[in-house]
C-alpha cells in the first residue's frame, strides 16, 4: 500500500477521532485493523511477523507510559482501539518509505536527513522556543541517534522516524493526544510532543525485527514431523 495512503488514512483517522466517543473509536480500531492486515498483505512472512511484534510491544509500553504512568494522555483518557493496530501502519508506513526509490539511491542522506532534523529538533527543545523546555524529549533525541548511526537497519528508523515525528505534531495539535509538562514522579521537563518520541518507536522496530526471525525458526521447528 503506498505510503501517501497510508499517511492520508491516518490523517483522517486521527480527524475523525474528534467527533466519536467510545463506541466510535472502537469502529475507527476496526477500520484500522483492516487497513493494516491490507497494508501487510505484500510483506514477506518474518515482516509480517515484526508487524504483529510491534504491535504487541508498543501496546505494552502504551499501557504503561499512559495508563499507567501518565506521561502521555488521550482525548478521552483511555487507550483508543486504533492506538495498537495504528503503531503496526506506523511501521509499515516506515518500511514502505525506506524502500521508496529516492531513499534507496540516496540511504546515507536520508540517514543523515533524520539525523539532523532529530538533533535540530532536540535543541530547539532545550531552548523552550517551542513552549517547553523538553528535557525528556533530547534524551530520547540522543538515543534516537545512536539508534541511526549504530542500528542494523537506520534506513528504516530513519524512515519510522520521520513518520512519527509527522505523527506526533499532527495528533498533539488535534488534541488526540497531549504529553505530560513534566514526567509524573520524576520532574523531567517534557515536550508536547517532545523531540525524542520516535526513539520510542524505534525501539519497538529493533524489539520486533530481533524477534521476527526467532518467530520464523520456531514455526518451522514446531512443522517438522518426528520419524
Amino acid at each position: 500500500m503506498a505510503v501517501v495512503v497510508l499517511i492520508a488514512y491516518a490523517a483522517a483517522m486521527l480527524a475523525a477521532d474528534r467527533f466519536v466517543g467510545p463506541g466510535g473509536q472502537a469502529v475507527l480500531g476496526v477500520l484500522t485493523a483492516a487497513v493494516l492486515v491490507a497494508a501487510c498483505r505484500p510483506l514477506a512472512v518474518e515482516e509480517r511477523l515484526q508487524v504483529v511484534g510491534v504491535v504487541v510491544v508498543a501496546t505494552c509500553f502504551e499501557v504503561i507510559g499512559s495508563v499507567l504512568w501518565g506521561v502521555y494522555r488521550y482525548r478521552l483518557g483511555n487507550l483508543p482501539w486504533f492506538v495498537p493496530p495504528g503503531h503496526g501502519l506506523v511501521y509499515v508506513t516506515g518500511l514502505n518509505l525506506s524502500r521508496l526509490g529516492p531513499v534507496t539511491r540516496h540511504e546515507r542522506g536520508f540517514v543523515r536527513l533524520a539525523l539532523a532534523l532529530g538533533a535540530a529538533w532536540g535543541v530547539l527543545g532545550l531552548s523552550g522556543v517551542l513552549g517547553r523546555t523538553d528535557m525528556f524529549g533530547a534524551v530520547g533525541a540522543l538515543c534516537l541517534s545512536i539508534f541511526l548511526l549504530r542500528g542494523p537497519a537506520p534506513t528504516v528508523y530513519a524512515a519510522v522516524s520521520l513518520v512519527v515525528a509527522w505523527l506526533e505534531w499532527y495528533g498533539t495539535a488535534l488534541g488526540t493526544w497531549r504529553w505530560a509538562e513534566v514526567l509524573p514522579g520524576v520532574g523531567i521537563p517534557d515536550g508536547n510532543p517532545p523531540s525524542g518520541a520516535a526513539s520510542g518507536y524505534v525501539l519497538f522496530d529493533i524489539l520486533a525485527m530481533a524477534l521476527a526471525p526467532l518467530a520464523v525458526a520456531a514455526g518451522r521447528r514446531s512443522r517438522v514431523q518426528p520419524a
